[in-house]
């Protein structure tokens, strides 16, 4: 008789749709491996998902998530990265695997986790061995599965991008699961780091966590005070969440030939920003989609060697998944994880 496993599932757009259901635990085929989820981290973007589809054609019954921690219960044949009991993360696009990212100028396209490649809340998983990485080994599962999409999305702006050096100043932009990531990441590279939220409760949790300056953007005007705190130098990095309008803001507050990562869409998916700023300041304005595996790889290795610990505002139950969005609505400090 067939194993059973539980799997939430939408048969059409809405997290109202969202349904937990039993199917059968998968078995590993040539070159996959079956995984035991052990914990899911959510993202923004699975809200986004799950309401619209983010213009993708999803094949119903979807499964929601791309980040989970896991151990290897089973390999199938040709499998040579993996063997049964180690301990995993996903690949949130695991057709990116290093270099230049796939898709042309006609059809630029993500294939991620959770998307258009199937998603990981469940309580088993099979996919190809390309799929995951090794787990760092001094962080527990829920931790270990807030690194595919945070965690690898602040170190690939910061690092593989930025190359930030120490004395840079870096501005993170609200205290959600990417910005605390990059804040700890550019700490751990000497940058002097700058917090704005809109809740000044969280920035002292940020400046407990090793921010040098929190900035109060709703009654504060932020950009002026980066200026302020910079003496007019600027930002030569900001980590970019807001999206909107909001990149003009980042602009005027950016050093000039300095950095803005653009990375949320939190205020907006249409941007924007005036072209004088542009072409006097001359600065960088990378466009951050997550990043290969390589770099998954090399974060795995930071957090081992420099103790780097991913900050989990809370942990639910597999079983209230629902309740797990519902914060993740709204909003919270650092990650929210789904222990299986």
């Amino acid at each position: 008789m067939a194993r059973l496993m539980k799997q939430w599932t939408i048969d059409a757009l809405g997290a109202q749709n969202l349904k937990l259901a039993e199917r059968p635990v998968p078995e590993a085929k040539p070159g996959e491996v079956l995984v035991r989820t052990t914990a899911i981290s959510l993202n923004f973007r699975d809200k986004l998902v799950l309401e619209n589809g983010m213009g993708m054609r999803l094949a119903f019954p979807f499964v929601p998530g791309s980040d989970m921690a896991g151990v290897v219960e089973a390999v199938g044949s040709g499998v040579t990265r993996f063997r049964a009991g180690d301990r995993v993360i996903s690949v949130f696009d695991p057709t990116w695997i290093d270099g230049q990212k796939p898709g042309t100028a006609r059809h630029p396209t993500s294939f991620a986790l959770g998307g258009l490649n199937p998603g990981v809340a469940s309580e088993y998983v099979a996919f190809p061995e390309d799929w995951f990485v090794h787990a760092p080994k001094s962080v527990d599962e829920g931790e270990a599965s807030t690194l595919p999409c945070a965690g690898v999305t602040a170190w690939y702006a910061l690092v593989e991008k930025g190359r930030p050096k120490a004395g840079d100043r870096v501005v993170v932009q609200g205290t959600g699961g990417v910005s605390l990531f990059g804040l700890q990441i550019a700490k751990a590279h000497g940058a002097e780091v700058i917090v704005t939220s809109a809740s000044r409760d969280k920035l002292d949790r940020a400046l407990a966590l090793g921010a040098d300056h929190g900035i109060d953007r709703v009654n504060e005007d932020w950009v002026e005070r980066v200026l302020e705190i910079t003496d007019d130098h600027g930002a030569d990095h900001i980590l970019e969440l807001a999206g909107g309008a909001n990149l003009g803001r980042s602009l005027q507050a950016v050093a000039v030939q300095g950095r803005i990562s653009v990375i949320g869409v939190l205020e907006g998916a249409e941007i924007s920003a005036p072209a004088p700023l542009v072409l006097l300041k001359s600065p960088v304005i990378q466009g951050i989609g997550v990043a290969h595996r390589r770099a998954l790889e090399d974060l795995v290795a930071a957090v081992d060697q420099t103790g780097l610990k991913p900050v989990v505002d809370a942990r639910y139950r597999f079983e209230d998944f629902r309740d797990a969005l519902a914060h993740l609505d709204r909003g919270a400090f650092g990650k929210v994880v789904v222990e299986v």
